[in-house]
């Protein structure tokens, strides 16, 4: 019966083109003597040396091509960490001059608007001492005026008072006595008791 296969797949393979040739195709045999081929101890040996040179030869590319390359890469990446890092101290110095700069202008700006504070107040205290002063001797001038003007007021009344009393005094008198008073005697008189 396998020997009927055959020769149907044989039949069934061969036909005719367009050209009109008659073309075959041999069919291998339905199976392999020997097993898995690497495991295949007739061609053992075979694939031991194709093992040697593919290893050789593979690692002969990772060698001289591929491990280069890494290298390089993996030397470019520290380069540019390295790079990185210093810039970034570069950076961390640059702000850290930066912060100490704001700080030290801060406290300039500070003393500044202190001394600035300081000299206003100084300036304002002055100007209120020199009002001030202003003020108290406009008010001692009007005290003093206002003395004098009392004390000549004061006169004034004391020399209508001596002028009335003198009146009044001698209009007593000459109630009293029924006749007319000196004058110059009554004023005598009440100058030494007012005076």
């Amino acid at each position: 019966m396998p020997e009927n296969a055959t020769e149907n797949a044989e039949q069934s393979v061969i036909g005719h083109d367009n050209v009109g040739l008659e073309t075959t195709v041999e069919v291998p045999e339905a199976g392999h003597s020997g097993g898995f081929p690497p495991f295949n101890t007739a061609t053992f040996e075979a694939q031991l040396v194709w093992l040697a040179i593919t290893f050789v030869l593979l690692y002969y590319l990772m060698a001289k091509v591929a491990l280069p390359r890494i290298a390089t890469i993996l030397e470019e990446r520290r380069d540019r960490i390295a790079d990185d890092l210093d810039q970034a101290a570069q950076f961390k110095a640059q702000t850290e001059q930066a912060i100490e700069a704001y700080e030290t202008s801060l406290a300039e700006a500070r003393a500044k608007a202190h001394a600035i504070a300081q000299e206003t107040r100084d300036r304002l205290n002055a100007e209120t001492d020199a009002h001030r002063e202003r003020l108290e001797a406009d008010l001692d001038k009007k005290i003093a005026d206002a003395e004098a003007r009392i004390a000549e007021t004061k006169e004034a009344a004391l020399a209508n008072v001596r002028e009335i009393a003198t009146d009044v005094a001698a209009s007593i008198v000459s109630q009293l006595t029924q006749e007319e008073a000196d004058k110059a005697a009554v004023a005598k008189a009440v100058e030494t008791r007012i005076g």
